[in-house]
């Protein structure tokens, strides 16, 4: 076998909240890689689905029920990876939930939903999928954060805090594992036309308003699609990234710019 990187070379990728939105759209970019995709969602049908996209357009995946917010089936579903397509060697941490509250508005059990799922939820999968890469000396972790991680989002506080926090355990886990071939970066979306903005938005009084006010934030006047997203992380998912790692990469419009 040549050293060359192959096309298809059949690397088996782990997305969470796959189901839907940029994580399903991260899983079709991954699969034209060449990837064999594991689609992990607490949604299963949504799972279901995304992987049947991938297998009309040629590719392989499977889907896997995982809530990341719970250590049992974040497990059980590494294991199900691992006996269907083998161990994780590409690992996208895409699920993520949040409401639209001022801080004061909060309580614990909110606060816990949101660390458990946005927070915890890429600590679980990354402690499962570490082990494997290391013996391999090769890996790619990307964690999507958001730019509310990065310069703080008003009525998102919480999540802000769990994103903030995924950016700087993405680094430290970049330095960690720096010398076992394995790279760790963040990517940061804007607002994106999403199915869970769409909730956000809807439960809201004034989602409209939400909506154009964040459109006009953008320099680019309009949100993000999904596909914008996840072109960014099925880069730093190729082998051609290999050099780049420790990274915070905004996918935003000029919304934020470090």
């Amino acid at each position: 076998m040549s050293d060359a990187p192959q096309h298809h070379d059949g690397r088996v990728a782990l997305v969470t909240g796959g189901g839907r939105g940029i994580g399903r759209e991260i899983c079709l970019g991954l699969a034209k890689q060449g990837r064999r995709i594991a689609v992990a969602d607490l949604r299963d049908e949504e799972a279901a689905t995304t992987a049947a996209m991938i297998d009309e357009q040629g590719g392989e995946a499977i889907a896997v029920k995982m809530d990341v917010a719970d250590s049992d089936s974040v497990t059980t579903g590494l294991l199900q990876v691992a006996d269907e397509l083998g161990p994780v060697e590409i690992l996208v941490n895409c699920a993520g939930w949040d409401d639209l509250k001022p801080f004061l508005e909060t309580d614990e059990a909110f606060w816990d939903r949101i660390i458990e799922v946005n927070y915890k939820g890429a600590l679980r999968t990354v402690h499962g999928c570490l082990p494997a890469m290391i013996e391999a000396g090769w890996g790619r972790i990307v964690n999507i954060g958001s730019d509310a991680g990065r310069v703080g989002s008003s009525l998102e506080a919480v999540y802000s805090g769990a994103k903030g926090g995924i950016i700087a355990f993405t680094k430290t886990i970049a330095r960690e594992v720096a010398r076992n071939g394995i790279t760790a970066n963040t990517v940061c979306p804007g607002p994106t036309a999403t199915p869970l903005l769409d909730e956000i938005v809807s439960a809201s009084d004034d989602g409209d308003k939400i909506i154009g006010a964040m459109a006009r934030a953008v320099p680019m006047k309009r949100v993000g699609q999904p596909d914008e997203v996840a072109s960014a992380v099925v880069y730093f998912c190729s082998e051609e990234a290999g050099f780049i790692s420790g990274q915070t990469l905004s996918v935003s419009g000029g919304l934020t710019m470090a």
